[in-house]
């Protein structure tokens, strides 16, 4: 599809036009991850704005135009144009899009965009090329389908939280069921797109919280499914691989992880353990006294601190690392040097910096393959300069 010159940009999606009319976090998550990858994306706002806009504090920038960092978090690489779908007029301008447009995105709740007057049947009799994601909470059918998807909740509900945390279950630092549901939906988005080259025709993508939930259970799943065990709290150490974890030193904790014998083998070695002590003689048996194997390696690193150990570690060439603040990450020549900060121009905020893509194409330093990103856009800020694109046309 055509998109504005204007706002044309380099990266392997950059013949690509996304319209994005959802909010909060999973739907933005999926939009702008297109967008680091170069295609435009028209994010459609109510009026009053995505929800995240008021999702604080922290705020930051003048006192009259706040932006809240939550809404910078997920919308980089976007133009925003606010619509009242509820306006005939609004809705003429959507229509409009939707001809134009490669993707739409929506996470609304089952059956708004049909009241909307924009009911899948729709969407394809305006462009048959669409490729429509639609993420819900817990899925579009079944007996749940009709509960709101709140990310919290989806981590309860689809077992997360029973399996983190040492004393009770725990949530995620990070609102992972609604970020997960973002990437699950925009690789579908792109492997709809490339179907569409054979084809000619646009699919629905579905996904949904619970889905992204269930998706990332990995060994803990086949724990119940194939061996008929039910994962509990697996804390700060590996459930089925020891030493795996995390341990207490003189000052910081650090992480070790063993995850071959040999690994075992060259650590034992390294700090006087015996590699063949029948406790701890083959990965069954450590896990099996796991208890006394952390023990018995925090006595040892007791006595000194946290820097101490890791270059010992390092030397021995066992895994080893810190466990970094977030300051700290950013701070992080590792970090730099891999291109995951961005830096933007804000219309309000001036010269601000970003988490960037955690993609990068051959040997390009670019986040994401795009040589230039665009700050998250102030509300309606767009709003000229798309419908005099689309007046154009």
């Amino acid at each position: 599809m055509q998109t504005d010159p204007a706002s044309a940009s380099s990266g392997p999606l950059s013949d690509v036009l996304v319209i994005d009319l959802t909010r909060a976090l999973a739907g933005p998550q999926a939009a702008m991850m297109l967008g680091d990858l170069g295609a435009r994306v028209i994010k459609v706002e109510s009026p009053t704005g995505d929800d995240t806009r008021s999702w604080g504090p922290p705020f930051v920038g003048p006192a009259d135009a706040r932006e809240s960092t939550y809404f910078l978090s997920a919308n980089r690489n976007k133009e925003s144009l606010t619509l009242d779908l509820k306006a005939d007029a609004d809705k003429d301008v959507l229509t409009e899009l939707v001809r134009r447009a490669d993707v739409l995105m929506e996470n609304f709740r089952g059956g708004v965009l049909d009241r909307l007057g924009f009911p899948v049947s729709r969407l394809h009799e305006l462009n048959p090329r669409l490729v429509i994601l639609s993420i819900t909470g817990f899925g579009h059918d079944g007996p749940e389908a009709k509960r709101a998807g709140y990310d919290q909740i989806a981590q309860g509900e689809g077992g997360l939280m029973s399996i983190t945390g040492s004393a009770q279950p725990t949530k995620v630092g990070v609102p992972i069921a609604d970020l997960l549901a973002g990437m699950n939906g925009a690789y579908g988005v792109v492997a709809a797109l490339h179907e569409r080259n054979r084809t000619g025709v646009g699919k629905v993508v579905r996904t949904s919280l619970l889905a992204g939930m269930i998706g990332v259970h990995a060994f803990q799943g086949t724990r119940w499914t194939v061996a008929g065990e039910v994962p509990g709290l697996a804390g700060d150490h590996h459930p089925s691989i020891a030493p795996y974890g995390m341990f207490a030193t003189g000052s910081a904790p650090i992480q070790i992880a063993c995850g071959s014998e040999g690994l075992w083998r060259a650590f034992a070695t390294a700090f006087g353990l015996d590699p063949a002590e029948p406790r701890f003689a083959t990965n069954p048996d450590r896990v099996a006294h796991r208890e006394e194997l952390v023990a018995v390696i925090e006595a040892l690193f007791a006595d000194q601190p946290a820097e101490h150990w890791l270059m010992l570690l390092s030397e021995a060439g066992v895994p080893s690392g810190k466990v970094r603040t977030i300051d700290d990450v950013y701070a992080w020549d590792q970090t730099i040097s891999q291109g995951l900060l961005l830096d933007v121009d804000h219309p309000t905020l001036g010269d601000i910096q970003l988490p960037g893509s955690p993609l990068r194409f051959d040997d390009n330093s670019f986040s994401g393959g795009r040589p230039q990103h665009l700050a998250p856009p102030t509300l309606g800020q767009h709003n000229e300069s798309i419908r005099e694109w689309l007046a154009s046309e």
